[in-house]
């Protein structure tokens, strides 16, 4: 609602016809409306005492006219006509309240103000608001009928005719569509309009030519306040720039100067004042009028009051009734009747008015209750429908035939079940609620069966990617020549069969070709989706598939057994064929290879620039170009790139630093098998050792002597050998062989002369005793040589054992 902080108003003409000369100049000086020139608007409001004109006028245009406090009980409230400036609206607006007609405080019989302050809104206004209740369209008093009829006659004969804008405000507004109530309140307006006496120059004039007729609803501002407020702010928008050209002022014909606003509007209400002509009414159509709409009224309200209609109404809003029509068809004829009976001697033209008046009244009144039957009519069939429908799917029946047959059937029992409920006396068609009815059955059907191929659709999506996304993953990971071949067969013989099936179980759902092969096409996008998806998955993981491979070929041989590097191998054949390997799978994996037609240099790109460039690197040119400084590689979609050029090469680097150590562990553990099985020295060290110790040799020979100490010495060191286990220490290498022995030699040497310590403290009692210690010695010498060093200890001890014995013998 617009601010009223800028509205000025004035008591323009009191209740008692009285001009306020000295208001309207005042009012003038205060909004400026000299200074506005033609830039102007007038608008005024007439309707029915006590119809919400002022409460309309104060929201439409933020004026501060009084309104009537109904804690106060109905009655008068705007006296004569008021004037204020609307609030927030360009160009300059005044706005007219002017005094409610059929007031009571007037009187019957005192109408002549009423049709005078009519007659000067007309006159002056470039709008007028026409408020009428909703309920009283087609009703010859409230709407203001016989009013206009007379303000059409005098306006004609007295003034120059000015286009003028006549908006119908219907208040409080029915569930009565306004497409329903426009017509006929544009029909009663042109009726008023043809009975007019026209002067001979006007006889053929059109009523557009002197008014441009507009219908407005709006809600009731007590029960729908703010509906009410939106509708009225809707509203306002239109009085915008109203005098523009198609604005709602009209042409603007014949408009006064704001200057001289104040002294034309006192000599056209003194024009008024003086026109007698206003004052008679026919008195015959008067009184039939007035007692033709007092017993119209009568019967409306015994209707109204009616308890089988009550009953009726409240029983009708929960659930349907059986003979609805039938009962309420009775109900009307009796109280038209009674109209009939008692209004039979009025005049026949106005009672027949009144008759078709109480007739749209009363059907007006019952029309609620007509919508709510045929509403529980038109929802029992669609929740019938519904039941029946899917008692028909489940039974296995075809989708389309299940929905025609009871689409049939349903439609078939609402037309029956309408012609209890339709009312005689309305003629109300009941087409629209059928077409509302058909729309919510087509749209179950149609819901249902999205559903239905919804459901077809996640199943066969969800078969295809459990039939490819395994096959596609292993086939990926083994990478060779035929991967790509074999996983386009692969789609191609997966996407046939889904195809198939898919076809086959929406073929009974009665759907166009164009649709079915939209969703053909869309399950073999999603199969294509699959193997796309699954491709760019094995893509990421890529480095860790060729390490594998590397690791597979390399660590293992033709029989997948774990190699064991004895010096034999060609370790750099087995690099090179291992990294081909690998090499081979980046190239499958780069691009994604679908099509049949689909071919490509990469594997021999990638071994030109990974491989046989490490080997060739010192012939190449300088300015020679990388094949793989690219972000996309030649004759390939980019949307079928998985691995870029550039992310080859680097992940050949980072893949090549990775294995680097495999390698070299192996070269390491071939070295060491040759170091440990090469204890001999070269051949010409053995003939130096020969030539050189001839003469050494031959000393050995004239003196047995150093024989024996040699002999004696070699059997120490071989006890030595086997006691430290040097064989064994040097397996791991010559570093941590040696550290070991030096720290196991000395206590090695300590336990053997601590053990021969003590044989040599044992006496020697006898010759047989001697010669058992020899042979004891002997043995020990024996066991020291072909046992370890705790064997020896333990053979010490049984000595020991058979020794002692002896002894004491």
């Amino acid at each position: 609602m617009a601010s009223r902080d800028s509205s000025y108003s004035t008591h323009l003409i009191d209740g008692d016809g009285i001009f306020n000369v000295a208001g309207i100049e005042t009012f003038m000086k205060e909004v400026k409306l000299a200074e506005c020139g033609l830039s102007y608007a007038l608008v005024s409001i007439m309707g029915p005492q006590s119809s919400g004109k002022s409460t309309l006028l104060n929201n439409l245009f933020g004026t501060n006219f009084r309104e009537m406090d109904a804690f106060k009980g109905r009655s008068q409230t705007t006296k004569g006509i008021w004037m204020a400036r609307c609030a927030g609206i360009e160009p300059c607006t005044l706005v007219m309240d002017l005094e409610g007609t059929d007031g009571r405080e007037r009187g019957e019989d005192d109408t002549a103000f009423e049709k005078q302050s009519a007659l000067f809104a007309l006159a002056v206004s470039d709008i007028v608001l026409i408020n009428m209740w909703c309920h009283d369209i087609g009703r010859e008093q409230a709407a203001n009928k016989p009013l206009l009829k007379t303000v059409f006659q005098v306006m004609m004969r007295l003034f120059s005719p000015r286009k003028t804008t006549l908006l119908f405000v219907i208040r409080d507004k029915t569930r009565t569509p306004l497409e329903n109530l426009e017509p006929v309140l544009r029909e009663d307006i042109q009726k008023i309009w043809d009975s007019v006496p026209k002067p001979q120059a006007h006889m053929e004039t059109p009523l557009s030519e002197f008014f441009n007729v507009e219908v407005v609803a709006l809600s009731s501002y007590e029960e729908k306040e703010e509906q009410f407020r939106e509708q009225v702010a809707n509203l306002r928008q239109r009085f915008h720039h109203s005098i523009a050209p198609g604005g709602l002022a009209g042409d603007r014909r014949g408009v006064v100067p704001a200057s001289g606003f104040s002294f034309s509007s006192q000599q056209i209400w003194k024009v008024i004042k003086e026109n007698k002509d206003l004052d008679l009414p026919a008195h015959k159509v008067m009184v039939a009028t007035v007692r033709c709409e007092e017993i119209a009224n009568e019967k409306y309200a015994a209707f109204a009051a009616n308890e089988e209609w009550c009953k009726l109404e409240e029983t009708v809003q929960s659930g349907p009734i059986t003979g609805f029509g039938k009962k309420l068809n009775s109900l009307l004829d009796v109280y038209l009747s009674e109209y009939d009976a008692e209004a039979i001697y009025f005049d026949e033209g106005v009672r027949s008015a009144k008759q078709k008046q109480l007739q749209e009244k009363l059907l007006q009144l019952v029309q609620p209750a007509f919508q709510s039957a045929l509403g529980h009519v038109r929802s029992g069939t669609l929740d019938k429908f519904k039941e029946t429908f899917d008692k028909a799917l489940e039974r296995g029946e075809g989708f389309s035939e299940a929905a025609n047959n009871c689409i049939e059937f349903c439609m078939a029992q609402f037309d029956k079940a309408c012609a209890d409920v339709v009312i005689e006396q309305a003629n109300w068609d009941t087409y629209k609620v059928r077409e509302k009815l058909q729309r919510d059955i087509d749209a179950h059907v149609a819901s249902v069966r999205a559903a239905k191929i919804s459901e077809l659709t996640s199943s066969y999506e969800e078969k295809l990617k459990e039939s490819l996304s395994g096959p596609v993953e292993a086939l990926l990971d083994g990478a060779n020549s035929d991967t790509w071949p074999s996983i386009r067969n692969l789609l191609r013989r997966e996407t046939e069969s889904a195809v198939l099936g898919f076809s086959s179980a929406v073929s009974g759902f009665d759907m166009d070709e164009d649709t079915r092969q939209k969703m053909i096409l869309s399950l073999e996008d999603y199969a294509r989706s699959v193997v796309e998806g699954k491709a760019k998955e094995e893509a990421g993981r890529v480095l860790i598939r060729m390490k594998d491979k590397f690791t597979m070929l390399f660590s293992h041989d033709s029989d997948s057994m774990p190699r064991v590097w004895t010096g034999k191998e060609d370790i750099r054949a087995i690099t090179k064929t291992a990294r081909s390997a690998s090499l081979k799978l980046l190239s499958v994996m780069a691009v994604i290879r679908l099509n049949d037609n689909d071919t490509d240099n990469i594997e021999k790109t990638l071994a030109v620039a990974l491989v046989d460039s490490s080997n060739s690197a010192a012939n190449k040119s300088i300015t020679m170009v990388d094949p793989l400084a690219s972000s996309t590689w030649e004759q390939v979609p980019s949307s079928n790139t998985l691995i870029t050029p550039v992310q080859c090469k680097s992940l050949w680097r980072q893949f090549k630093t990775e294995t680097e150590y495999s390698v070299s562990q192996a070269i390491s553990a071939q070295e060491a098998n040759k170091r440990s099985n090469n204890w001999l020295p070269p051949p010409w060290a053995i003939v130096a050792l020969v030539i050189l110790g001839f003469n050494e040799f031959m000393t050995l020979l004239r003196n047995p002597l150093y024989l024996g100490l040699i002999f004696v010495g070699y059997l120490l060191v071989k006890a030595l050998w086997m006691q430290l286990d040097v064989s064994g220490e040097f397996r791991n290498g010559a570093l941590p062989g040696i550290i070991s022995l030096t720290s196991k030699f000395i206590p090695t040497i300590m336990n053997l002369m601590k053990k021969l310590a003590e044989e040599g403290q044992n006496p020697a009692n006898n010759n047989p005793q001697r010669n058992q210690s020899k042979i004891n010695h002997n043995a020990l010498t024996r066991n020291a040589v072909s046992s370890s060093a705790s064997s020896n200890v333990t053979s010490l001890d049984n000595e020991k054992e058979h020794s002692s014995p002896s002894k004491y013998e």
